[in-house]
């Protein structure tokens, strides 16, 4: 064995992090060991503190440390316009665009049936709900173009068609892209270029 056990556990442990392999794994326990026993002391109290205190918003499903997250209480955002996102990653890259000031709906994944994944398993129905409740004047799908996403954007778009105006993101991100990875400018011209669902 090269290392101890201690750090062979920590590089391990690291590991299971996305995008992190085993090279990476390994600069970063031996980075880890190197700072003071505060520092880490604080690094693992953040990692408890954030499992503990960070769950979702009960109205648009986006993470949060409150009942309702920041941006669904916001009275400066336009409650006439909600963005339907697949994850909490995708309303992080949309935020940074800085061209979006309506509400959110982060649906919890998308549609596939390979992986077991059915609406039921979505946050699709408070989505319709809420939508039926509400009456926004439109609402955006910001799904990635994948055949998944293709799914659950025309799954979605079906079930909304009745209560408000449904629109997309346009195609300007590569299909099998993730939104999280596309730039600014790319997600700004997506959104501004996005069309109506048939």
């Amino acid at each position: 064995m090269v290392y101890t056990r201690p750090l062979a556990r920590l590089i391990e442990q690291l590991q299971r992090l996305p995008g992190v392999g085993p090279k990476t794994a390994q600069r970063l326990a031996l980075h880890i060991l190197k700072r003071s026993e505060d520092e880490v002391q604080a690094l693992a109290q953040a990692l408890i503190e954030a499992k503990q205190q960070v769950g979702l918003c009960s109205v648009c499903f986006h993470l949060s440390a409150e009942p309702v997250c920041e941006i669904c209480r916001n009275p400066n955002r336009d409650s006439n316009t909600i963005c339907v996102v697949a994850d909490s990653r995708d309303v992080i890259a949309l935020e940074k665009t800085r061209e979006f000031s309506g509400k959110y709906h982060v649906l919890g994944g998308v549609i596939s049936p390979m992986d077991g994944i059915g609406p039921e398993q979505l946050n699709v129905s408070p989505l319709v709900r809420r939508v039926s409740q509400q009456k926004p004047k439109e609402v955006i799908l910001a799904i990635t173009p994948s055949v998944e996403g293709e799914t659950t954007t025309l799954y979605v778009g079906h079930l909304l068609k009745p209560f408000t105006r449904v629109t997309r993101i346009a195609f300007g991100l590569p299909v099998g892209g993730d939104l999280e990875y596309a730039d600014e400018v790319t997600l700004a011209r997506a959104l501004e270029g996005r069309r109506e669902i048939d």
